[in-house]
């Protein structure tokens, strides 16, 4: 798995589901049922307790999971979310700390920008896979189309504000690989097990398709 690049990840699955663990013993089975509706791409973050033991357990448990720990704001974070099992983070912005954690853990990172500027800051950096976040109030798909033209080698996952309703808009711009969201996994569901409904979901968003 550590030989994948960050755009093959990226590519895997339109949609890759940003997901908050409240209870360490749903996380298997959230997993096993985002893959089975063909959701294979999973960010697990780190806003509550369990989101290390998640991701470890995922890890041991669903083989078929492509694993990012998600909500990096540390780096001390990235050594451990590696040794837990995960094979990408996902940060809500760029720092030199982070750019640095990046290159010593070996994880490989997508970090988050919303203007141009960081757009620029984060390419000087070596990244050229960046997060658009939050994606709706930086702009949305008017702000992805804008940039295409001056910054037309770097590849988005926008996230923040987007639905199964709007994803469609968002992956049909050119310079998007693929969207975060947090739809597919709705709480109730969860708190419920009703992994059948999560399979459900994840299955509608396999089939969005990318017009790019």
């Amino acid at each position: 798995m550590s030989s994948l690049r960050l755009l093959d990840i990226m590519q895997t699955s339109p949609v890759i589901p940003v997901i908050a663990i409240d209870d360490l013993a749903h996380a298997v089975p959230l997993a096993r049922a985002l893959v089975a509706g063909g959701i294979r791409v999973l960010e697990i973050t780190l806003r509550t307790v369990h989101g290390m033991p998640a991701i470890r357990a995922i890890a041991e448990q669903v083989p078929d999971a492509i694993i990012g720990v998600g909500t990096l704001t540390q780096a001390e974070e990235f050594t451990a979310a590696r040794d837990a099992g995960a094979v990408f983070g996902v940060s809500p912005g760029l720092t030199a700390a982070l750019v640095q954690a990046a290159q010593s853990s070996g994880l490989l990172l997508l970090p988050g920008v919303m203007t141009p500027s960081e757009v620029m800051s984060a390419r000087e950096a070596g990244f050229r896979q960046l997060k658009l976040f939050p994606a709706v109030p930086a702009g949305g798909v008017g702000m992805l189309n804008a940039i295409a033209g001056p910054l037309p080698d770097v590849t988005f996952c926008p996230t923040g504000g987007i639905s199964q309703e709007s994803a469609g808009q968002f992956l049909a711009c050119k310079n998007v690989a693929c969207v975060g969201g947090s739809w597919l996994t709705p709480r109730d569901a969860i708190m419920a097990g009703d992994w059948a409904r999560i399979t459900t979901l994840a299955k509608a968003a396999s089939a969005l398709r990318r017009a790019l």
